[in-house]
């Protein structure tokens, strides 16, 4: 019980308590002015923000036409300033827009709290029309590379990827991807985006370039005769595999040409495992030991590290030890693995190494957003991505870069290509959007993030699809957080009233998808709305039970809300399950609401 009042609320103004003791009407005037404070839990977060979770520092007011204000920057500054003492704010007039609007500044440091009671101030003035946030715009266009029109894949409602939206905040710049693939035949929609790599194929009868391993991992073409890859089956030409693979992650965009790369700004290492009739295992366990910075025998140390590795490929057969002793290696080093699911209609427990542990197992989806008929499926699957299905015409595969020779390289030119190898470098890309918003993330990290911000598969799956259908804009919104975050970030918006002096109240986040103890700077952040933040114990509740105080309650607390962020050692906690935030206030007189609260890994 407090015995001392003074903290407990904003000052209202002597003149205005002095009036009310005169006259019933500025009595009344004196009520609106007490009752100022508690408007400001009405007002509407999107109202108090200048982008989501980005709190608005500055406000564009609108006066009606015949009120002063409207046209004197001198009644303007001095109407910022009164409403900012009936708030308890700072309000400066900054400026008179061309529309007559008054532009007014907060502070950097202003709370949403706190514009939410500026905004209050304003919405209660009969000579006010309108008081907005100066909200803040991102370039929005459309890439002008000209076939991007044609990328569904990217921008597509209903099984787009959600691309576009992503790239106002990261691009994969400062990424390298390893593409350990067929290699890489020259493309000018690549060129400036492909770093060193390495030519890994061993055999020579594999390797079609007369030699075995070397630097040079330009691709030959795989091209094969009927039967000469075992009995009956047909002869096919040259793929260029891992040149179309290439170009879905980071074709270079922008440059009015061809089309545009999801993780444009990462650069490509490409890796050559496969050749005429397809690569050993053996190869490809050196090449993901060596994309990861791992040490290989007789090869040169590599200089572009790769934080993301796309295997496009795949066999039949368990995850061999030693297959998966090379995968676990790799992401312990710090990179994470996208692998093809296979193209089987058959379950990925029987694919390897889509079936392996600790990589990111990728079906494909159609255009209408269903499991792609031919994708593998099971539940080792963890995501889905566009892979296009071309039977029902080419205009529905995915667009990427290629070249036009049937045996040997000729002129390079873009084709359709379908499979969950096309499906695979959507999600590798988005990987290295990740790692380029927030370069602190683990392979984990990254898992989760994508499969927590999937969205529902527009479409059917029978047999596990994973999480769903990737979303680039989401997910990179996830982790990015103005560099403040270490991870994903799981949220509850729904608010929930504090009573007074009574028991504690609860809001759950379930949290699902991680991989082991949660992080030991776990961030809980708390936007809550209370006429004496001193009343409050604000407290963490692990998903066993055990209890982290964050805030005690305090007589001496006079600051009204509560908008903060608490960092908590929770490394003993097992990551997954329900977390509790637990509010409870603890003296009579105030009341108040938990507007949300989040957790960032």
């Amino acid at each position: 019980m407090r015995t001392s009042p003074s903290p407990r609320r904003k000052l209202i103004s002597v003149a205005a308590v002095s009036a009310a003791l005169f006259t019933a009407a500025t009595a009344t005037v004196a009520t609106a002015q007490e009752a100022a404070a508690p408007k400001a839990a009405a007002v509407p977060t999107a109202q108090t923000e200048a982008a989501p979770g980005v709190t608005a520092e500055r406000l564009i007011v609108g006066y009606k036409s015949g009120a002063t204000e409207a046209k004197s920057n001198k009644a303007a500054e001095a109407d910022a300033t009164a409403k900012g003492k009936q708030a308890g704010e700072d309000v400066d007039f900054q400026r008179r827009l061309g529309t007559g609007a008054a532009l007014v500044d907060l502070g950097a440091d202003a709370s949403r709290a706190d514009v939410a009671d500026v905004v209050a101030e304003y919405k209660a003035d009969p000579q006010v029309a309108y008081v907005v946030p100066d909200r803040l715009n991102k370039p929005q266009a459309d890439p002008n590379d000209t076939e991007y029109a044609k990328q569904w894949d990217l921008f597509e409602a209903t099984a787009g990827m959600n691309v576009p939206g992503a790239w106002s905040t990261a691009t994969g710049s400062g990424v390298t991807v390893a593409v350990i693939d067929t290699g890489y035949v020259a493309h000018t929609d690549l060129a400036a985006n492909i770093v060193a790599g390495y030519d890994f194929i061993s055999d020579t009868a594999v390797s079609v370039d007369g030699d075995g391993r070397d630097s040079n991992p330009a691709d030959p073409g795989d091209y094969y005769a009927a039967n000469e890859c075992g009995s009956g089956i047909p002869a096919s030409n040259s793929s260029w595999h891992g040149t179309h693979v290439a170009g879905t992650i980071a074709a270079v965009t922008n440059n009015s040409k061809g089309i545009a790369g999801i993780a444009y700004g990462a650069k490509i290492s490409p890796l050559r495992v496969l050749g005429k009739c397809g690569g050993y295992d053996s190869d490809i366990i050196d090449a993901i030991t060596w994309a990861s910075g791992g040490t290989v025998s007789g090869v040169p140390a590599n200089t572009n590290v790769a934080k993301v590795i796309n295997m496009s490929l795949g066999g039949d057969g368990a995850c061999t030890s030693a297959t998966q002793s090379a995968i676990t290696a790799a992401v312990n080093r710090g990179t994470t693995i996208a692998v093809a699911a296979g193209n089987d209609n058959d379950n990925v427990a029987n694919h390897s190494p889509g079936n392996c542990n600790n990589v990111i197992s990728v079906a494909a989806t159609n255009r209408t957003g269903a499991k792609a008929s031919y994708s593998n499926y099971g539940s080792l699957v963890d995501i889905s991505a566009p892979g296009g299905q071309t039977s029902t015409g080419t205009a529905n595969g995915i667009l990427s870069t290629l070249n036009s020779g049937t045996k040997t390289a000729s002129t390079e030119n873009y084709a359709y290509y379908q499979g969950t190898s096309m499906a695979t470098p959507h999600i590798a890309g988005l990987a290295a959007l990740l790692k380029s918003a927030n370069s602190s993330l683990t392979p984990a990290q990254i898992e989760s993030a994508i499969k927590t911000n999937a969205r529902a598969l527009p479409g059917a799956c029978s047999g596990g699809c994973g999480a769903g259908l990737a979303d680039a804009a989401k997910t990179v919104a996830a982790v990015s957080g103005g560099g403040t975050t270490t991870g994903t970030t799981y949220s509850s918006t729904s608010a929930v009233a504090i009573p007074d002096n009574s028991s504690a109240i609860e809001s759950a986040i379930t949290v699902s998808g991680r991989t082991g103890n949660a992080p030991s700077a776990l961030k809980v952040a708390v936007d809550i709305t209370h006429t004496y933040r001193g009343d409050l114990v604000i407290s963490l509740v692990a998903p066993d039970g055990t209890v982290y105080t964050l805030k005690s309650a305090s007589s001496s607390d006079s600051a009204d809300n509560v908008n903060t962020t608490y960092t908590v050692d929770a490394s003993s906690e097992t990551a997954n399950g329900t977390w509790k935030l637990r509010v409870q206030d603890t003296a009579a007189q105030d009341t108040g609401t938990l507007n949300s609260w989040k957790l960032t890994f």
